[in-house]
């Protein structure tokens, strides 16, 4: 008898979709690939139909704009507030596109699915509506739920304890102890390798070792990121920055080509695979709350400033880290982010606290514990 195929669709909608999803697969793959036939799947461009990818490109662009225009963001969170889980889901994955849903429901059947584990709302509503029905695990990437995450689903995962209380709350006539639950972030296997000597691991990326502020605003490098840089390099602080541009060549470019003479050193840096190792050689993270970023940076005790919120989602990303976690403040304006730095490189109690709740969370972390929860789980219930 052949083992079951576990499938993990994987979406371009910024990196806080795609790490977990890497995070996840490869612990099944290591853990289980001698148990269950695992396929990672490209799913909206391997088979090349130009209604799927246009699909894709839409969901990129709409991230896009979210980070340009911040009343955009919220428009569209306000509204999946207002309309509702399944509403919201329908609409946003069947008129996207116009044909992307009959080519997602057509192509999750020709991956002949057992199970589906996905990070990304569209995938888990593709692999319901498919013909097969094959069993469908849908993991929140955020710390608190939002309507397209609660959609029906065999088993829904969410890598907080607040979140998973919430949902079990909120939305009772859905999930339950039965078929919702929490488990630890999965972060990627090769962060448990980052060098542990901060001041080696400075010196293998080429970093002096002082205060290091690390600038991220996603993978699409949209935000404030500019502005504090060139604040920074005004006032001369001595501290390194290294500001990661991700996918925008534009903004890489433009910091790229600002000589510093001073105490101040700027590092760009375009999209990387070394991004765990220079959270890890950082002492601050500054970037919009993202759910991943703020994750990982937790995972090395590195504190952070919230410098944005693009929408109600990326709101209750940044409220859960500097109400509940408090590992992070909200800071909006570029000139008090860059006095804030500049506070924190001299030595400050406040940044001693945030280090603290940094640093409390490392426990709630490990892709093979989560891994293993959801394969018991389909296990026990009888999906494997």
């Amino acid at each position: 008898m052949s083992n079951k195929r576990v499938v993990f669709p994987f979406a371009e909608a910024g990196m806080g979709h795609i790490i977990p999803m890497r995070g996840i697969a490869d612990a099944f793959e290591h853990n289980y690939g001698d148990r269950v036939d695992c396929l990672r799947s490209r799913f909206f461009t391997e088979s090349g139909n130009e209604s799927l990818k246009a699909f894709e490109e839409r969901m990129c662009n709409s991230v896009e704009r979210q980070n340009k225009d911040r009343s955009f963001g919220f428009f569209m969170t306000d509204s999946m507030n207002f309309w509702g889980a399944r509403i919201s889901t329908r609409s946003s994955a069947r008129y996207l596109k116009s044909g992307a849903f009959e080519a997602a429901v057509l192509h999750m059947d020709e991956l002949e699915p057992d199970v589906v584990i996905s990070t990304h709302w569209s995938t888990n509503y593709f692999a319901c509506k498919c013909n097969r029905k094959p069993a469908t695990v849908l993991y929140c990437p955020d710390p608190r739920t939002y309507p397209l995450y609660n959609y029906p689903c065999d088993l829904f995962v969410i890598p907080s304890r607040i979140g998973y209380a919430e949902a079990i709350k909120k939305y009772r006539r859905r999930f339950n102890k039965n078929n919702a639950l929490y488990v630890p972030y999965p972060i990627r296997r090769e962060a448990y390798d980052v060098c542990p000597d901060k001041e080696a691991l400075r010196a293998k990326l080429g970093i002096d070792n002082r205060f290091t502020a690390l600038l991220a605003e996603g993978g699409y490098g949209i935000g404030k990121m500019s502005k504090i840089c060139r604040l920074a390099i005004e006032r001369d602080l001595p501290v390194n920055i290294i500001a990661v541009c991700g996918k925008n060549e534009e903004l890489y470019k433009e910091l790229s080509a600002i000589e510093t003479v001073g105490k101040c050193r700027l590092i760009p840096i375009g999209f990387t695979n070394k991004m765990l190792d220079y959270i890890a050689a950082s002492d601050l993270f500054c970037g919009k709350s993202g759910a991943n970023i703020f994750a990982e940076a937790c995972f090395f005790g590195v504190p952070q400033i919230a410098t944005n919120y693009s929408s109600g989602v990326e709101q209750l990303n940044g409220e859960y880290y500097v109400n509940m976690v408090k590992s992070a403040l909200k800071i909006f304006d570029p000139e008090d982010v860059v006095n804030k730095i500049s506070q924190f490189a001299d030595g400050s109690s406040e940044y001693d606290a945030l280090l603290y709740s940094a640093r409390s969370l490392r426990s709630d972390y490990g892709a093979d514990s989560c891994a293993e929860i959801i394969f018991n789980w389909l296990l026990s219930h009888g999906k494997l």
